[in-house]
């Protein structure tokens, strides 16, 4: 949920490795970083040695924030260039530190002094030593705290992955919100290791799980199109990828990439809605574009028309989603920062909202507001009611504040970042707005703080028993800023044939932390395939997998 090392898909978690990568994409905006570096570095002058204790530092730095992006080794990922060769390694110990510090926004690049000087010069000079390791990885995600599996028990509402099981019932209500600084803020990232042998996600009795797909570039956002084709945004490769068909071992039989070169393409929608859509637009993290489209159509059958330019940096992640009569596109923003103020703070402006465009982008307005990161939207099928997931703040200890799933009124203030869930004000912004206490919604279900849903999809299929039509799955991407790890799975919340949720979720899909704390998986696209089976993306693996009732 914290902007700077919760998921290594929210710009800060990756933002150092995005501005080193950058710095390596082309001379030119290279040579604009450069020409004012030192004069910025001279402000903070006695960088540390590189002596034994700085590289430790700056490996715990680096996998915290940079390995995602650019690989355990340096060796760059997708699209993004590594840090092990080129200018990366070319550049003074002060250029790399003024260009982490300054950034170049209009390239998509933030800057990131977030970081201490001293922890932007342990950076600095880890990567510089990298050459002289003889190329040796880093181990992702590494935590500044060890990772805690030995805790007690978690008490009453508030959980951990321990007592996370399929079909296991969880509520958390207002009244069982602790007050902020309870307990003290963790820094408790997820340690990615390979998935072990044998071990599979775990869904309730009845159902099956098998791997549908691998080899994937952080794997996001799963739509179904009309025609039951798969379309899947591969994030870390810059494209949109198709799946067609299924095999007996319920794999695909057709894979092909439909679009390329996009910046982490993430939201997938369809439009006109019905079974003849013409366009397949592509929420990424700088614009919202579109492409013509046919039913069948594997690859784009034209180039990409800019529909909205969008805000860049921070949470990148942009779901797009059209209203059930094809008349209102929805686009979801979130913000550039933890918890930074919107009055002071120009780069949090028009962020943290869902905003709403007709179908060829104009008559932009926000829709709703306060809403820190909304990381996915979906339209209610039945009564056309939108409804989203939030990424809500950290560092306020391990139980505030729950991320949340809600219904989304038109107008309405959602709280962020003076208020949270009603007249809660977070004390980094005590006795600011006392005006909007009154208007801050409070959301339809309460989650568990720092599992960082980032999608959901209403079961519309027919492969699962009757109870579960109609019902809301969420993926829950996984914690960092709790001192015990919970989310890394996927969540049913049950509606009971109404279109409103009374608070409760289930967990549904289980199992991608191992017993010592480590993980394997980290959900994030959920979809329902064309035979009404359940398709997990899986950034983590680089995997998806496919969820089918079976039967007891």
């Amino acid at each position: 949920m914290n902007a700077f090392v919760r998921d290594p898909s929210s710009w800060p978690v990756r933002a150092a490795g995005i501005v080193l990568g950058l710095l390596g994409a082309t001379a030119a905006m290279a040579g604009d970083l450069w020409s004012t570096s030192d004069a910025l570095a001279v402000q903070h002058l006695n960088p540390p040695p590189a002596d034994a204790t700085t590289l430790a530092a700056g490996r715990i730095l680096y996998a915290t924030h940079c390995a995602s992006c650019h690989g355990l080794r340096g060796e760059g990922t997708g699209n993004i260039p590594a840090l092990i060769r080129g200018r990366t390694q070319q550049a003074s110990a002060q250029a790399l530190f003024s260009a982490i510090s300054r950034g170049a926004p209009e390239n998509g690049m933030p800057a990131w002094s977030q970081l201490t000087p001293a922890q932007r010069w342990q950076l600095v000079r880890f990567i510089q030593d990298w050459p002289g390791r003889g190329n040796r990885p880093v181990e992702r995600g590494v935590a500044t705290e060890a990772v805690s599996t030995d805790a007690g028990p978690a008490h009453g509402p508030f959980v951990d992955f321990r007592q996370q099981i399929p079909g296991r019932s969880h509520r958390i209500s207002i009244a069982d919100l602790p007050a902020p600084y309870a307990t003290a803020s963790a820094r408790n990232g997820a340690r990615l290791v390979p998935r072990p042998d044998g071990v599979l996600p775990q869904a309730p009795a009845g159902f099956a799980v098998n791997l549908y797909a691998e080899g994937l570039s952080m794997p996001r956002v799963i739509r179904r199109a009309p025609n039951g084709d798969v379309f899947v945004a591969e994030s870390g490769a810059g494209q949109v990828r198709v799946y067609r068909g299924l095999d007996a071992q319920g794999r695909p039989q057709q894979s092909q990439v439909f679009a390329r070169g996009l910046q982490r393409p993430y939201g997938i929608a369809f439009h006109p809605p019905g079974t003849d859509p013409r366009w397949v637009y592509v929420g990424s993290e700088n614009q919202l574009v579109r492409y013509p489209y046919r039913n069948g159509d594997l690859q784009a059958r034209g180039q990409a028309q800019v529909i909205a330019d969008l805000p860049s940096g921070g949470h990148w992640t942009r779901d797009v989603q059209f209203s059930l009569d094809g008349r209102t596109l929805f686009v979801a923003v979130g913000s550039h920062s933890n918890v930074d103020d919107p009055d002071t703070t120009p780069a949090e402006r028009q962020r943290a909202n869902i905003l709403a465009f007709d179908p060829e982008g104009g008559q932009r307005r926000v829709y709703a507001s306060g809403l820190r990161n909304p990381s996915g939207i979906a339209v209610d099928p039945r009564s056309g009611q939108l409804w989203c997931v939030v990424n809500e703040r950290d560092g306020l200890g391990d139980d505030l504040v729950p991320d949340y799933l809600t219904s989304v009124r038109e107008g309405g203030f959602y709280g962020w970042p003076w208020w949270y869930l009603g007249a809660h004000q977070d004390p980094r912004h005590a006795g600011k707005h006392p005006e909007l206490a009154a208007r801050t919604l409070v959301p339809d279900v309460l989650l568990q703080p720092h599992n960082a849903p980032l999608q959901l999809v209403f079961y519309d299929g027919v492969g699962f028993p009757a109870q579960y039509h109609g019902d809301l799955f969420l993926s829950a991407h996984g914690s960092w800023n709790k001192s015990t790890r919970v989310g890394y799975q996927v969540l049913r919340v049950p509606r009971d044939g109404t279109a409103k949720a009374n608070g409760r979720y289930e967990d549904f899909l289980t199992g991608f932390v191992l017993p010592d704390g480590q993980v394997w998986g980290r959900p994030v696209g959920v979809a329902v395939a064309a035979d009404g089976a359940l398709l997990v993306s899986d950034d983590g693996s680089g995997s998806i997998w496919r969820v089918a009732w079976k039967g007891r």
